[in-house]
């Protein structure tokens, strides 16, 4: 593997930085192909537990709105808080969440998320006021903000490179499931069993957490070599060659220690600003459509 030194890296002229890190010949994606897709598919259904916990989160205020403000007598500028309040959580959430999954590993941070955001909905559930649903409706947002990062991030490190797009999609797709199932079943259930339903996929990621390895990468990051080398080959099977998946991950990370730390105003070079626009902006025309403002609200919308 050809590296940059870190003056071409500076500069932004090396032509490696534009070249795929490593060249994955036919042989060995057959080897992928022929490797234990059922513990990567397995991994990948637990892991986007988390992505349909987010879903049911950001679809629970709205078939909930009436039966909230009726039983607790509470304004709508006060439930407009309760509403609203998990987006700050998730900004939290998605802010700390980086540093949790290099600390504590991907499962680790999937399981934390998990418990804040089984603690979240039994606030909920058990709610006789506005400040009890804020803190809980705060605390899964902080959830579904962590697992924004680390699902993609877990299912990106554990997956085949053939694979990691189709796989990658199906968090979407959990995120859309989740707010369907909350608007469906919420139409026929009351706003506190609602908020139970919330925690079975927190508990379905808890428990499948158990049977399923932690990402090779992270594993090869901390230097747990004996973890690493048994999480591959569970992951791609036990007759599975693993030896040169193993050394371009290993290799890959040695790349990124190599490369020169960067800061913020690195951001802002003229070489990046216009991919920072293009990004950057894309996200900020996405939260200016109003579409969370739809979601969370949409009954009383339909109703007005």
């Amino acid at each position: 593997m050809k590296m940059a030194d870190s003056q071409d890296i500076e500069k932004g002229s090396s032509g490696s930085l534009y070249q795929p890190f490593f060249h994955k010949d036919e042989k060995q994606q057959n080897s992928h192909d022929n490797g234990n897709l059922f513990m990567v598919i397995l991994c990948t259904f637990v892991a986007v537990m988390g992505s349909f916990e987010f879903g049911s989160s950001i679809g629970y205020s709205s078939p909930t709105q009436q039966g909230i403000m009726e039983e607790l007598g509470m304004s709508s500028e006060e439930y407009s808080m309760f509403g609203s309040i998990l987006t700050i959580g998730a900004m939290v959430g998605s802010i700390s969440c980086g540093r949790a999954a290099d600390l504590i590993g991907r499962k680790g941070t999937m399981k934390m998320s998990s418990i804040i955001s089984i603690a979240g909905w039994l606030i909920i559930y058990l709610s006789l006021g506005p400040l009890s649903l804020d803190v809980g409706r705060f605390l899964t947002g902080y959830g579904i903000g962590v697992n924004s990062y680390v699902v993609p991030v877990f299912i990106a490190e554990i997956t085949p490179t053939h694979l990691r797009g189709a796989l990658l999609t199906v968090h979407q797709v959990a995120i859309a499931t989740g707010l369907l199932v909350a608007y469906t079943v919420g139409a026929f259930v009351s706003w506190r069993t609602l908020a139970l339903t919330g925690m079975i996929p927190c508990a379905v990621m808890i428990l499948g957490l158990y049977f399923i390895p932690d990402s090779p990468r992270w594993l090869a990051m901390v230097g747990c070599q004996a973890e690493f080398n048994a999480a591959l080959q569970k992951l791609r099977g036990d007759t599975a060659d693993v030896s040169r998946e193993e050394s371009e991950i290993e290799d890959s990370l040695v790349t990124l220690q190599h490369l020169p730390k960067a800061t913020v105003l690195d951001l802002f070079l003229k070489r990046n600003l216009r991919l920072l626009i293009i990004g950057v902006g894309l996200m900020v025309f996405q939260q200016f459509s109003g579409y969370n403002g739809v979601v969370f609200y949409a009954n009383q919308i339909f109703t007005s």
